[in-house]
């Protein structure tokens, strides 16, 4: 969503750190630069302005112009103002279901995603925190609402209030809080009705089921394509109902991400949750540093972690890490490697959020480097036999026309992705010599295992990834085991030749 927020400010900043010497004249030309593409991603004017008006006064002193390197001071000024602008003063707060059976209630228009982002918030407690979960559909006037929030919850293995036709919300609302009382629930939500503008009917009704439900939080989910008029609503809301947080929803679209840049300054509620995607565990927690970070370019590698660490089997992680020790890499390691990526989102997804990499986005899909060019590959491996993936020196003409023709492609397709792994494999060869994948895993893992990577710092993750020799921008590439990521997992081919390319 903030790809074309970030190209801009990236273009910015590459004219300021390249410049060298800066002085207030140049600083001031490039912050109204700041503040034209800050406009142009549908911020809005209030926040735009004074915006670059606290990093005006801290990036024009001496201090900053007559540093070593001003540059880099700027944009470490803007990143830190844009942390401000997204978390506010205060420190983000976890959701209040310390007190069960804890209630939420979920409000906002219709088509905002309200009732799916119910379901992947129920999901989420479950999973993560333990919850005994129940949902209740308070929307009698969509059609078939209340059973698409009940199939949801099939589908996530959470309960659902039975539905009674004919009850109202409020009747509705007073019936679940008794059944999560009696049947020992932890958290109730109430997916209330929406429509497609704010009108007194809805508030109405809102506020009966507030008053009768007492609810710790009152989540507002808006879609964060609407742009400018998404913080207008959360405003609405927010004075009509009282909102506790907000749930911003396609995030992963085209948007030009003004709202999620405007919402906590105008409205003064905190952003809790984002939607990424329509699958039931396509939900994050919003955190400001992690989404300052993407915005200027600067990755986010605990969110890649996280990915990994949710796809990626342990047994099958420790099987790996032992083959990539001794040097060994076949055509089945390949194919999980880019199983792999397309289970943490794409390459696009990945590169987004790798340091340095947001901006070769463009360059890699011109390149073919996409996932239509994984699944072509992993198509290639599954038409090759059990003992060709195992040996694919064994490949010649024949094996590989029957191969190319198998999956559909040409003989040309097999031959770059033959290169490809030849170039990974001998990059296992060199890796596993004299222990240094072991002892990249033992300073990645340490003794208890794994690190908790919510718990790391992507100052700490870097460093670590310093530490182990990877060099996230040095022209080697990256080695297996991206800096904190679990064993066994290396860039899938054509990753680490785009890298010798930066």
């Amino acid at each position: 969503m903030f790809e074309s927020l970030s190209e801009r400010l990236g273009g910015v900043f590459d004219r300021l750190t390249r410049a060298g010497a800066l002085s207030e004249a140049d600083v001031v030309t490039a912050l109204r630069e700041v503040r034209t593409a800050l406009l142009e991603a549908d911020v809005s004017l209030p926040v735009a302005r004074d915006f670059i008006k606290r990093v005006t006064d801290k990036a024009t002193g001496a201090a900053v112009t007559k540093s070593i390197t001003p540059g880099q001071m700027v944009v470490k000024i803007v990143h830190d103002e844009l942390i401000r602008v997204l978390a506010g003063d205060e420190e983000p707060e976890a959701l209040k279901i310390d007190n069960p059976p804890a209630t939420i209630l979920m409000v906002g228009l219709q088509g905002s995603g309200k009732t799916t982002t119910t379901a992947k918030l129920a999901k989420r407690l479950k999973e993560r925190n333990g919850k005994k979960v129940l949902l209740a559909s308070l929307d009698t006037n969509r059609p078939a609402a209340m059973e698409q929030l009940a199939i949801l919850g099939a589908q996530i293995g959470v309960d659902s209030l039975p539905i009674v036709k004919g009850e109202t919300a409020v009747q509705i609302a007073k019936r679940a809080k008794t059944q999560a009382n009696l049947g020992g629930y932890d958290v109730v939500f109430l997916d209330t009705a929406g429509r497609l503008h704010i009108d007194e009917v809805l508030m109405d009704e809102i506020q009966s089921v507030r008053d009768i439900a007492q609810p710790r939080e009152t989540l507002l989910v808006v879609d964060g394509l609407t742009g400018q008029d998404a913080v207008n609503v959360a405003t609405e809301f927010d004075g009509k109902v009282g909102i506790s947080g907000v749930v911003l929803t396609r995030m992963d679209g085209d948007g030009r991400g003004g709202a999620a840049l405007s919402m906590r300054a105008v409205t003064g509620k905190p952003i809790r949750f984002v939607g990424l995607g329509e699958k039931m565990d396509a939900i994050e927690p919003f955190d400001p540093q992690r989404v300052a970070g993407r915005i200027l370019g600067m990755g986010d590698i605990v969110a890649l972690v996280e990915k990994a660490q949710e796809t990626f089997e342990a047994e099958q992680a420790e099987r790996m890490a032992k083959r990539f020790a001794k040097g060994l890499f076949n055509m089945n390691d390949l194919k999980l490697q880019l199983d792999q990526m397309l289970k943490m989102g794409g390459m696009a997804s990945v590169m987004g959020m790798m340091p340095g990499m947001g901006k070769m986005q463009a360059q890699a899909e011109a390149a073919g480097m996409n996932d239509k060019m994984i699944t072509r590959q992993i198509g290639l491996i599954n038409s090759m036999t059990k003992r060709e993936r195992a040996n694919p020196d064994m490949l010649q003409a024949s094996r590989k026309k029957r191969i190319a023709s198998g999956a559909g492609l040409d003989v040309s397709d097999l031959n770059r992705l033959l290169k490809q792994h030849k170039q990974m494999a001998d990059m296992m060869k060199k890796f596993g010599k004299g222990g240094m994948i072991k002892n990249m895993i033992k300073q990645m893992m340490g003794k208890g295992g794994m690190p908790d990577p919510s718990k790391m710092s992507p100052e700490q993750l870097a460093e670590a990834a310093k530490s182990m020799g990877q060099g996230m921008g040095s022209g080697a590439g990256l080695p297996p085991g991206l800096g904190g990521m679990p064993r066994g997992f290396t860039l899938p081919a054509g990753l680490s030749g785009l890298m010798k390319k930066k």
